[in-house]
């Protein structure tokens, strides 16, 4: 397992910037470098409109708003597809570059609790993974203390609030076209056996979530 340290966030006071790719994630088996390479063009591309976005909502007239059609609207709407994309694939490329083996430490104990093995934890995630249209996350909701996998179809559909994501599955084609075709469920698979639960624990940690979580006071 790996224990890589957490990259430095880039996101804080509105610095937005990519996170520092690391090595491990070329050296993968089932997901090729070149996937990786093409893969991360996309998220700098999402980092980039992110900026141009805000930049332009600083000129436009808020008097003009409306919800039928402004450029507001138009604006707004983009800009959260630009932010969801640039967290999620934040968290995507930070989860992978490890070897897949079942996380040992407390945040394996929440999902053995949640879901009664790490076994039954992956078959919901790929369940949800092959319904879903664009996204699927291991989530902790802050309000319930548990953990959950959730479905979005879009980089702007998070499907709750007051919930912190663990892991990023990104279902959309171009995460998996060129090394698998049409065989999602190969390409989670390879996902899986690719999740470096030393770093995932180490966000879950940092976060807080291994703190006090409803599986500690039952």
């Amino acid at each position: 397992m790996s224990t890589a340290a957490m990259p430095r966030p880039t996101l804080w006071g509105g610095e937005i910037a990519t996170i520092e790719k690391k090595p491990e994630l070329l050296q993968m088996e089932g997901i090729s470098a070149e996937t990786i390479n093409n893969h991360w063009k996309l998220y700098e591309a999402y980092v980039g409109k992110w900026k141009a976005i805000e930049e332009q909502l600083k000129g436009t007239d808020l008097a003009s708003a409306n919800q039928i059609y402004s450029d507001w609207r138009a604006l707004k709407t983009d800009w959260t597809f630009a932010v969801g994309g640039v967290k999620n694939h934040q968290l995507y490329f930070s989860n992978l570059g490890g070897d897949g083996s079942a996380p040992t430490g407390k945040l394996g104990q929440y999902i053995d609790a949640e879901w009664g093995s790490y076994d039954a934890w992956k078959a919901d995630l790929k369940a949800t993974g092959m319904a879903g249209r664009g996204w699927a996350w291991l989530a902790y909701d802050w309000e319930t203390g548990r953990l959950a996998n959730y479905l979005g179809d879009a980089q702007n559909t998070y499907p709750v609030w007051s919930a912190t994501p663990l892991v990023a599955l990104d279902v959309y084609e171009h995460a998996y076209w060129a090394d698998f075709g049409t065989d999602r469920a190969g390409y989670i698979d390879a996902f899986l056996a690719n999740l470096d639960w030393g770093w995932i624990e180490q966000h879950a940690e940092a976060t807080g979530i291994l703190n006090g979580a409803w599986y500690d006071q039952r």
